[in-house]
């Protein structure tokens, strides 16, 4: 790969990747099993980011390994509907079409873990995407580190990735407990744990005691809160996560935190404001279907007139429009997309004037994206909408 035997693509795929190993003193490259590739909306690729894939693409790039696609800027087939302006329409079909090209999967989601891509315990794998890793690595156990768009791209190429962070067990040891003292009622409160252990860790490794008996959607709120405020790619929860009875082997000398209701409160009123007339959105990260089902029974006889958004993936929503939920949630006058999410989207040149949300990740984007916020539970949300 290196000597370009196998084009041009490749041996720039397998430079990056070895350099990338030598800033971090890895002694090795590993074969990774499969990638999750984040860069996907033209909103931050632009026209630069646009041009660079497809010359990937036209230089002989090819996956050899399954990869699967972060969130584009819009439904691919509905963007009209969501206001998208067309030139933005033109620019992400380029995006689909270059990963496309490559042998990409247009899955356009944040976590395919709920579509059928899900590693096995301890295989490596290169991920990007920040609540996709936090998830891969705690939930499910296999090993990633926090990758970028262009080196998940390199190593579907190539096959590998440089050893060295998570993907060695040392560097999976938990830094910190972190002692929960605090009702955890909703996904909302599991989202603001995660947000104020983000602030407080950085990118330490946070083993969780009191976690109290959580859904994988708190745990997948949770994490991408965690990812969000600080930098974590892996937490243990006790008697929760597969690792965490080994974590808890190296417990012994490690400093405790306590975290408290008020300290979710105090972290939710730096985020949130009171704008006059929001868009309320769920699915940061996308709606799993149980997700979808308790939406479509909190919607029915209520008129939303379409202030409320639901953001999931095609693979859910398919299970979904199966099982009449889709037609539940539109009826009431929800709207449902795939493909984007409220982060990755241009909400501005949509028209949006406010934001409400039940995910503190999707809370942290608007506000750095100059919307007024609000953070609320899926009911509130629901209720809000409906006045």
């Amino acid at each position: 790969m290196m000597n370009g035997e196998e084009g041009v693509a490749v041996r720039k795929s397998i430079e990056l990747l070895v350099a990338l190993g030598s800033v971090f003193g890895a002694e090795k490259l590993v074969p990774v099993e499969s990638a999750h590739i984040s860069g996907v909306s033209y909103k931050n690729l632009g026209e630069a980011g646009t041009e660079w894939l497809e010359e990937q693409a036209t230089t002989g790039a090819k996956c050899r390994i399954r990869a699967t696609l972060n969130p584009a800027g819009m439904d691919m087939d509905k963007w009209k509907e969501m206001g998208v302006p067309e030139e933005f329409a033109i620019g992400q079909r380029r995006v689909l079409d270059a990963f496309e090209s490559m042998g990409v999967e247009p899955t356009c989601t944040c976590t395919p873990y709920l579509i059928g891509h899900v590693p096995r315990r301890g295989t490596q794998v290169a991920w990007a995407e920040s609540n996709a890793v936090c998830f891969v690595n705690s939930v499910l156990a296999a090993r990633t580190n926090r990758e970028s768009g262009p080196t998940t791209l390199a190593s579907a190429v190539t096959g590998v990735a440089a050893l060295y962070g998570y993907r060695l067990p040392e560097n999976r040891k938990p830094a910190k407990i972190i002692q929960v003292e605090a009702d955890l009622n909703s996904r909302l409160d599991y989202s603001g744990l995660g947000y104020v252990t983000g602030k407080l860790l950085g990118s330490a490794v946070p083993y969780f005691r009191g976690l109290g008996d959580l859904d994988m959607e708190s745990m997948k709120t949770m994490g991408a809160a965690c990812a969000t405020s600080g930098s974590i790619a892996l937490w243990h929860g006790e008697g929760i996560t597969p690792e965490a009875e080994w974590a808890a082997g190296y417990l012994e000398g490690i400093e405790t935190i306590t975290i408290t209701k008020e300290d979710i409160k105090e972290a939710k009123t730096k985020i949130v404001s009171d704008p006059d007339n929001p868009t309320y959105c769920i699915g940061c990260p996308h709606c799993s279907l149980k997700e979808m089902e308790e939406t479509a029974n909190l919607v029915k006889g209520k008129s939303l007139d379409g202030k409320l958004w639901v953001f999931t993936s095609r693979g859910v929503y398919d299970q979904a429009e199966k099982g009449g939920l889709i037609k539940i949630i539109e009826d009431a006058g929800g709207r449902v997309y795939r493909d984007t999410c409220m982060v990755v989207a241009p909400l501005h040149e949509m028209g949006w004037k406010g934001v409400g949300t039940n995910s503190f990740k999707g809370g942290h984007y608007s506000t750095a994206h100059g919307f007024e916020t609000k953070l609320q539970t899926v009911e509130s949300l629901v209720k809000e909408a409906a006045k």
